[in-house]
């Protein structure tokens, strides 16, 4: 740290370098994410690095903690949001696979496929879909539904989202976000209503307008 403070090196946040190491990991898996690389990325030294970590492999724990707080902990938020039927609850959930601040598909995807190689970290992912699994099961039983169905039901929209992510599947967003009452539909066995539905794409209006 003396030598960085010597040299004048430039200071740049924790925060910086943790979003580096995360699009680092999108763009190229776990082996993309090494010091060297991000810090001429950054356009800063190599010393500056250990202001904030002692080594890549706490650079590595801050990507871990960064996926979930932002994917597991907003899916957990948004599932047990105030909701007056299953079929809104089931909107509110449905936030997390249209808005990327809350739901980082790319990031989920990149931590999914270093899993497999690495068991610590498969083993992480497997509590957060255990989580995940229970926020929704929990939401389903907010409104009378429970046991095998729940599990059933919950599974099926975990199961779903991970293979559309997994697949890359690509659309206009305009006509992904048309189906979500079709989808909605489907995982809870209730049709939502008109007001649910204008209510649901109205405050999706910004990221609908901006796809087109």
């Amino acid at each position: 740290m003396d030598e960085a403070r010597d040299r004048g090196a430039p200071r740049i946040s924790k925060a910086a370098w943790i979003e580096a190491a995360h699009q680092a990991l999108v763009r190229g898996g776990v082996e993309a994410v090494r010091i060297m690389p991000l810090a001429r990325l950054l356009g800063v030294s190599r010393t500056s690095f250990y202001w904030y970590f002692t080594d890549r492999a706490a650079l590595l724990e801050a990507v871990l903690e960064l996926w979930e707080a932002r994917n597991t902990g907003n899916l957990v938020r948004r599932a047990e949001a105030y909701a007056d039927t299953l079929t809104e609850a089931m909107f509110n959930l449905f936030d997390c696979w249209l808005d990327d601040t809350l739901f980082d598909a790319g990031l989920d995807r990149a931590v999914r496929g270093w899993g497999h190689a690495d068991a610590s970290v498969g083993a992480r992912v497997a509590r957060a879909d255990a989580t995940r699994k229970a926020a929704i099961i929990a939401m389903f039983a907010r409104f009378g539904i429970t046991g095998t169905e729940a599990e059933a039901r919950a599974m099926t929209v975990l199961y779903t989202q991970v293979g559309y992510i997994s697949m890359r599947v690509e659309e206009p967003f305009a006509e992904r976000i048309a189906r979500m009452p079709d989808y909605a539909q489907v995982y809870t066995g209730q049709a939502p209503s008109e007001a649910e539905i204008r209510r649901f794409r109205a405050r999706h209006r910004a990221l609908i307008a901006a796809s087109q």
